[in-house]
């Protein structure tokens, strides 16, 4: 009776162990990889039957195959730019947004190889090239995409967390506003020169700079940073006290330096997170544009 007793109970803990795996599980490697795999299938297939497979004619491409190839592709590229439509219905089950994130990475990098194969590598400067040449960009940006989401979203918690906890957006821009209060009440009696540095950190937008500032992260004009140095200059040549104004002040804005820093790190990895998708998508409207030429010319001037 015991052993029997103990039998559900070990299925219960089986049970919710799978559960937990596929809730963790990436949609790289959901189902077990089933996508990548059939997706390397039908590669090694077709590119079987374009070696030796015996075709007539010059032009791969107006062969039986390569009007095969060619329909695949075009419905595959058609298929992949649903993905958007389907990200607003999240369901769970054989199609759900993880299974079809995976098949979208995976029959994406397939579609380069049946676009290939169905060039029969003949390419030129005329629209059915720059079809080709846009697919593999857009394929290209995916893969920076997908690099992006598997290394930048650990990089962008990590950035939020220091020894007092973690730390919003939100939050990072109200403790500069704070600190830029402080430097501001604790600058009044300053001279002229050191107020003026110390105006300059205070006027100078967080946010400003370039897209190549935000994006990089660098940003060689900060006024923080060089009002931090020129203060510093300052002291050496001024009589320092154990209550030193610009000392306390050096403090405060070494302090703003520090957040400023983990500010624009946070805004240049959620810049990367995005930046792909301005390629990607535009590009890929690009490639439709392309490939309905293409289809156009093939049936009515070839």
């Amino acid at each position: 009776m015991a052993s029997t007793a103990n039998k559900p109970v070990s299925g219960k803990k089986t049970g919710s162990s799978r559960q937990r795996q596929n809730t963790h599980e990436g949609f790289l490697t959901h189902r077990n990889m089933y996508w990548a795999k059939l997706s390397a299938a039908l590669a090694l297939v077709l590119t079987l039957l374009y070696i030796f497979v015996p075709l007539p004619g010059t032009h791969f491409g107006s062969s039986w195959l390569g009007y095969t190839l060619g329909t695949i592709g075009a419905l595959l590229i058609l298929w992949l730019t649903m993905l958007g439509m389907r990200k607003r219905a999240i369901t769970p089950g054989r199609w759900s947004l993880k299974a079809w994130t995976s098949a979208h990475v995976y029959l994406g990098l397939l579609v380069t190889v049946v676009g290939t194969l169905h060039s029969g590598f003949e390419f030129g400067w005329n629209v059915h090239t720059l079809a080709w040449a846009l697919m593999l960009l857009v394929v290209g940006s995916g893969v920076f995409g997908i690099w992006v989401y598997a290394t930048l979203p650990r990089a962008l918690s990590a950035n939020r967390y220091d020894e007092e906890g973690a730390i919003t957006e939100k939050q990072m821009i109200e403790a500069l506003r704070s600190l830029d209060r402080q430097i501001h009440d604790a600058a009044q009696p300053l001279d002229a020169q050191a107020a003026t540095l110390v105006g300059q950190s205070l006027d100078q937008d967080p946010f400003g700079g370039t897209i190549w500032n935000r994006v990089t992260g660098n940003y060689p004009n900060c006024a923080t940073r060089h009002a931090i140095n020129e203060l510093r200059a300052l002291r050496a040549t001024r009589q320092r006290t154990k209550d030193d104004l610009l000392s306390r002040i050096d403090a405060q804005l070494t302090r703003k330096e520090s957040m400023l820093e983990r500010l624009r790190q946070h805004l240049k990895l959620k810049s990367w997170l995005q930046a792909w998708l301005y390629v990607h998508v535009p590009v890929t409207f690009a490639l439709i544009a392309a490939l309905s030429a293409h289809v156009v010319s093939v049936f009515f001037y070839w």
